[in-house]
């Protein structure tokens, strides 16, 4: 098993091919999502021109828009939150269907069955038995605390179903994840130093770990919340948006970065950071948050 990929340490891995358009929702998110933060329309700037900015990502340029009111999770959705929708609806992701997902080298347990490799990323390893309730493969256990991972796409979606909320469109997540501030690499400002104490990404030299330190997921209210209240918006897992790729590229754009990114390699932990994933992608650094339409104005009875 081979797959190939544009963004090797921590973006896309794929196990199939592109598919087609997201599919519209069809759910009134306006009943469901308790918790979520409300967001105020306005005029933003989307993208950046940050000399950090990857090429080929397509990142910038940036270009002012107008972002509607709408609402979104402080917290990516946990393992426990999962659990819960799959007690009640019985959903089997796509990689319990499958029956293998991607998993970082340095999690994998000594006899686990492994498939092969990601082209040119040997640290990601397809794994048997890999799914979100044994992220590392059989014998391993999810944190309950910690951001759901290796769901595609489509678990994603059918998990916003049954809650009657949405998947962020981009520029819905960027906005949120700013915090506020604008034209800045990071929901705190531009300072990079020691961005390890601030967020959940690589320590060490990409691929290898700091000595005595095992890189991974972290709680979902891990670090401080940005100025509008969002726990890791960078780095820990990136998560699915509602976004394509490009307009003529159906593939799907994650945003966030991950525990895996780290400055020596890609340095995708910005705001503004991108990674292009087929909707069928599954890994252990893949997650999602949920958004949502306004809460609908309540006009008291006479």
């Amino acid at each position: 098993m081979v797959a190939t990929g544009t963004t090797p340490c921590c973006g896309r891995i794929t196990r199939g091919t592109d598919a087609g358009p997201i599919p519209a929702a069809s759910v009134d998110a306006s009943t469901g999502g308790t918790g979520l933060i409300s967001i105020a329309g306005r005029d933003v700037i989307h993208g950046t021109a940050s000399p950090r900015a990857v090429p080929g990502d397509g990142e910038g340029p940036a270009l002012p828009v107008f972002v509607s009111p709408f609402r979104i999770a402080p917290l990516a959705v946990t393992v426990s939150d999962f659990d819960a929708f799959v007690s009640a609806t019985g959903h089997v992701t796509t990689a319990e269907a499958e029956g293998w997902s991607f998993v970082m080298a340095a999690h994998i347990p000594p006899d686990a069955p492994v498939r092969g490799h990601a082209a040119g990323t040997p640290w990601w390893l397809g794994v048997d038995g890999a799914h979100w309730r044994a992220p590392f493969g059989p014998g391993s256990n999810a944190d309950a605390s910690h951001p759901v991972v290796h769901v595609s796409l489509y678990d994603a979606l059918t998990y916003c179903a049954w809650l009657e909320v949405r998947l962020p469109t981009e520029v819905e997540w960027e906005h949120a994840a700013r915090g506020g501030l604008s034209g800045m690499d990071f929901p705190w400002g531009n300072d990079e130093s020691e961005i390890w104490l601030r967020a959940n990404v690589w320590r060490g030299d990409f691929p290898a770990s700091q000595s005595g330190f095992r890189n991974g997921t972290c709680p979902v209210d891990s670090f401080a919340p940005n100025g509008f209240g969002l726990y890791n918006v960078i780095g820990n897992v990136w998560e699915w948006t509602s976004s394509t790729w490009t307009a003529a590229d159906h593939a799907v754009a994650a945003r966030g970065g991950s525990y895996l990114c780290h400055a020596s390699y890609c340095r995708r932990y910005r705001v503004s950071a991108r990674s292009r994933q087929v909707p069928d992608s599954t890994a252990g650094n893949l997650g999602f948050r949920i958004a949502g339409d306004p809460c609908p104005v309540r006009v008291a009875e006479r």
